[in-house]
């Protein structure tokens, strides 16, 4: 081989690790939202562990900054971050979503300890002052949320926002509140207070992902997918995943395997 032919093949080569190194550090826009998301526990929650164990081992750079969700959401779609973590899909539709999620949620009623009161069905809904996270999306609900405003008490997702709610509760200011189960539980417990609230019933179980901002580069976004791809499948064949769940006493059914929820 020439020496022209040698650097040229070397120019390439470095122009491609530089292109991928440039392409791929990852700017985060994230929420307080144990067990899921925890900036402020000893353990950083289960979603960051997979974010670090799939990204890291690639050497890319993470930087996640956190703010209250309805922020974090239009700071993404803006393009002011690439990634966030971690919304259902009807949360943020017009982010760009890998094929695999990130782990799953699942929302749950909860009341006073003395309420009889159980979600069955949009019916059991009726009279019913309910409090609920701005921008969530439950598909399930979302109709009779949109037909039925004046039952709901729309709060912006803060990191008081069970606190809040359980508050309002003991005040009688609502009949019930709804949020994620493994969160509410999580801070309940924390809070000390969870022997004074009924778990009343849930919707069904829906996919979160890491999602990415339609305004960064096509080809960082369908980079950073598919090592997000194979490195979760990676993560679950080795046992890691479930290892990941186990620190947070959670289930390995917390992660929908693709094929379950399409």
């Amino acid at each position: 081989m020439s020496f022209a032919s040698k650097f040229v093949v070397f120019t390439l080569m470095f122009v491609s690790y530089t292109t991928w190194a440039d392409t791929t550090d990852i700017n985060i826009a994230a929420i307080d939202w144990c067990p899921q998301i925890c900036p402020e526990e000893s353990k950083p929650g289960y979603v960051i562990d997979i974010i670090n164990s799939i990204y890291g081992e690639q050497k890319i750079k993470i930087v996640i900054d956190y703010y209250p969700w309805s922020r974090a959401i239009n700071y993404v779609r803006d393009g002011k971050y690439d990634a966030l973590l971690s919304p259902a899909k009807p949360e943020a539709p017009d982010l760009i979503y890998p094929h695999q999620a990130i782990g799953s949620q699942q929302m749950c009623f909860f009341t006073k300890k003395d309420d009889t009161w159980r979600y069955t069905g949009l019916p059991s809904l009726a009279n019913k002052q309910i409090g609920i996270a701005s921008d969530t999306s439950i598909e399930e609900l979302n109709q009779f949320v949109k037909d039925n405003p004046q039952q709901f008490q729309f709060q912006p997702y803060l990191e008081r926002y069970v606190e809040q709610n359980f508050n309002k509760l003991k005040k009688s200011r609502m009949d019930t509140f709804l949020f994620t189960k493994n969160t509410t539980l999580w801070e309940l417990n924390k809070m000390g207070v969870l022997d004074q609230v009924n778990q009343a019933g849930c919707v069904n179980r829906a996919p979160i992902y890491i999602a990415f901002s339609p305004k960064i580069a096509a080809n960082k976004v369908a980079k950073l997918i598919k090592t997000f791809d194979s490195g979760i499948v990676t993560l679950h064949k080795s046992g890691a995943l479930d290892e990941i769940f186990q620190r947070y006493g959670l289930s390995s059914e917390t992660w929908l395997p693709a094929q379950k929820h399409q």
